[in-house]
């Protein structure tokens, strides 16, 4: 039923439409620390519009009937990893300060979801391991400007943790990355909507 759903036009549509105003809302939620970011590193500081923003191009395509194994490969590394993050920053930020308001629970519930459908579409990427290592590169490089180059999303709650976050958001990467190679290109692992052969 599940795999049944997504296939379906009227339902990609929707996802499209869904991630589209979502990306042009995180890109405005981050329009303030844009303002003063180096130029240089702008493409890399909105890491969830963005991740949002590869999916959304991806779904964008199987409308037309085509696909982009490197976008789709950009989008699932990217959408586990940083809907992860920004729950786990959310709920990080709850326990420091006892209350995120309306918004910090907006946050984790719509980026609870860009994690799930990213992983819901693994059977859709058609990624080979060349794609997912452009991902990959991409992923970390992206951890290198955050957290080295300090270009991070500002909480500012939590700036005091930062070398404890940019650790956990290191390994958060491995792991999404592992994760992706599991379920889309593993031989074994790889989730499939096809009914098994009898």
């Amino acid at each position: 039923m599940i795999a049944y759903i997504l296939k379906q036009q009227w339902f990609i549509m929707i996802l499209f439409v869904v991630n589209l105003l979502g990306t042009v809302y995180g890109y405005l939620w981050y329009g303030w620390q844009l303002r003063i970011t180096d130029p240089v590193y702008m493409i890399f500081v909105p890491d969830s519009p963005t991740a949002s923003l590869f999916f959304t191009i991806f779904l964008g395509f199987i409308l037309y009937g085509k696909t982009t194994s490197y976008i789709g490969a950009l989008a699932a590394v990217t959408l586990l990893k940083y809907g992860t993050w920004a729950v786990v920053m959310n709920l990080l930020t709850l326990a420091l300060e006892g209350s995120i308001g309306w918004q910090g629970y907006m946050l984790i519930a719509s980026h609870g979801a860009m994690a799930i459908q990213g992983l819901l579409y693994a059977p859709f990427y058609q990624m080979k391991l060349r794609h997912l290592v452009v991902a990959g590169v991409w992923t970390l490089h992206n951890d290198i400007i955050d957290y080295v180059f300090e270009q991070m999303p500002i909480y500012h709650s939590l700036m005091t943790y930062m070398n404890e976050i940019g650790y956990f958001t290191f390994w958060l990467s491995i792991v999404s990355i592992a994760v992706v190679y599991a379920v889309c290109i593993h031989p074994n692992l790889k989730l499939s909507y096809e009914k098994p052969e009898v």
